[in-house]
């Protein structure tokens, strides 16, 4: 029976635990990672899944440590599967296997290499991205590529609504070409990495809304950092303010600062009351706000107005 060891964590790697396990796979070792209680935990359990198949885990805090190899080689492994494991492996780990190491990553590589990739493709305005099994080299989602499967990004969709269909690609590609891997008849091509690049990782303050960049990049980026993600924030009047959920208004022209002689920058961008909803008003056009929350308190457009009436508040990003 083929043997492979498995670095798994999030919902990615339950869904490829199972594909393995579903072709026949043995898995003599899970190893995943303790969930650390600063974070909120909105994905799957790997751990709770291997219990439920009676795997054997392992959550070592740096699996490159002499005592950890030892335990991998003991374990005898024909492959190594990487899926959505949060630490680099080093060149001991991905020689070991005897039959090659592949990683499972949330992109159609060679583009979005690197971390958060479905955040950075939301937040860019993409509108397809995917996931993509390769082998795993040194250089981090640079390996050759052995399957593919796309699905598409819609115009309002967040990147939580996208993750989950990267979940599915990315069980569908595995259950495609293990077959292929096993029989060892899988074609791989190299990458082209001209063709991508490579993305650093995101953290909350990444979330602080720039209004002059118009109101389709702050679309994208209240999309891409969404809740179950930390969200979207600025400053209107003064207020904290939240932004959870968004849609592109009026065209452009339809903003502040845009009659006769005005242009981009030539006011600044304001949170107001407008034909029944709330709606931040930038140079380029209107935003809607679906979902928000300003000062902890007013979560919807009654609310809004029942405070502040036809004020315009203005809007600033909110960093000091």
């Amino acid at each position: 029976m083929t043997r492979a060891v498995v670095f798994a964590y999030h919902d990615v790697g339950v869904r490829c635990l199972r594909v393995l396990l579903a072709q026949g796979i043995e898995v003599p070792l899970v190893v995943t990672h303790q969930d650390n209680p600063a974070e909120q935990i909105w994905f799957a359990s790997v751990a709770q899944h291997a219990r439920w198949h009676r795997l054997r885990i392992a959550t070592p805090a740096d699996p490159n440590t002499p005592e950890f190899l030892a335990q991998l080689r003991a374990a005898r492994p024909d492959f190594l599967f990487s899926f959505y494991y949060r630490h680099m492996l080093g060149s001991e780990i991905l020689a070991m296997p005897a039959r090659g190491a592949y990683n499972m990553h949330g992109s159609l590589l060679p583009k979005y290499r690197g971390r958060v990739p479905v955040n950075w493709a939301v937040l860019n305005g993409e509108t397809e991205t995917g996931a993509t099994l390769h082998a795993m080299t040194v250089k981090p989602d640079a390996g050759a590529i052995v399957d593919a499967e796309a699905v598409p990004i819609l115009p309002d969709d967040t990147a939580v609504e996208v993750f989950r269909k990267v979940c599915v690609a990315a069980e569908i590609s595995l259950n495609r070409a293990l077959p292929g891997l096993v029989a060892d008849t899988a074609q791989l091509r190299p990458q082209d990495l001209g063709q991508g690049s490579y993305y650093g990782g995101r953290s909350a303050a990444d979330g602080a809304i720039d209004w002059r960049l118009g109101v389709r990049a702050v679309h994208n980026l209240v999309r891409a950092v969404a809740p179950p993600y930390p969200g979207a924030f600025a400053l209107a009047g003064g207020l904290p303010l939240r932004v959870l959920r968004t849609a592109i208004g009026a065209s452009a022209g339809a903003g502040i600062g845009t009659g006769a002689g005005g242009g981009a920058g030539s006011a600044p961008p304001g949170l107001c009351w407008r034909g029944g909803e709330v709606q931040a008003l930038c140079a380029d056009g209107a935003l809607r706000l679906l979902e928000f929350e300003l000062d902890g308190q007013v979560r919807d457009a009654a609310a809004f107005h029942a405070r502040f009436g036809d004020k315009i508040l203005p809007l600033t990003n909110g960093l000091k």
